[in-house]
């Protein structure tokens, strides 16, 4: 029997499979190297694209405050010209307020009663003068009472001096003017 020796055969069948196996493995090295750098690739593209959108959108985000800023400015200016419109109506409706007060000042004071000094802090008013008797004095307080412009008399003091031989109740009384507006400030 001849014999046939399949060692080298195997061998050779051997190497070309090592061979096969070498290339294939090198093909797929440099196949997953060309992956990983065309997905890098491919990312690098997509994070430059979305820092370009997010510069555009800093940008558009900074003229937007910009603009809420100029808003914002104008709707404090708007306020403070609707403030200043309210203060000016109301003093265009207190107006006519002041021709009252005089008027009901002058209305009010009995005969014997003489004023002396009218001062007015907001709608308070400070009254000094003096009466030939208290009773005067009480006539000019229920005087001020009934009045529509006056309101809420309150005597201060009284006193009785001598002046040039005549005895006169000096007073101080305070009474409220009566306001046709509502006070919103202060």
């Amino acid at each position: 029997m001849p014999r046939i020796n399949l060692l080298p055969w195997r061998e050779e069948l051997r190497k070309e499979r090592q061979k096969n196996f070498a290339v294939a493995t090198g093909i797929a090295i440099v196949f997953g190297v060309l992956v990983v750098m065309f997905s890098n690739y491919v990312y690098n593209i997509r994070i430059e694209y979305q820092n370009s959108r997010n510069q555009l959108l800093r940008g558009e985000i900074t003229a937007l405050d910009a603009q809420i800023k100029e808003i914002l400015d104008l709707e404090a200016k708007k306020e403070r010209l609707l403030n200043r419109m309210e203060i000016i109506e109301q003093l265009q409706r207190s107006r006519p307020e002041s021709v009252h007060l005089v008027e009901q000042l002058v209305r009010t004071v009995p005969d014997g009663v003489f004023l002396t000094s009218v001062k007015q802090v907001g709608q308070r008013l400070e009254l000094k003068g003096g009466a030939e008797s208290n009773t005067r004095v009480s006539a000019y307080m229920r005087n001020i009472d009934s009045s529509d412009w006056l309101t809420d008399p309150r005597l201060e003091k009284i006193e009785v001096v001598d002046r040039t031989g005549q005895r006169v109740s000096e007073f101080s009384i305070t009474a409220r003017q009566v306001s046709t507006i509502t006070e919103d400030q202060g």
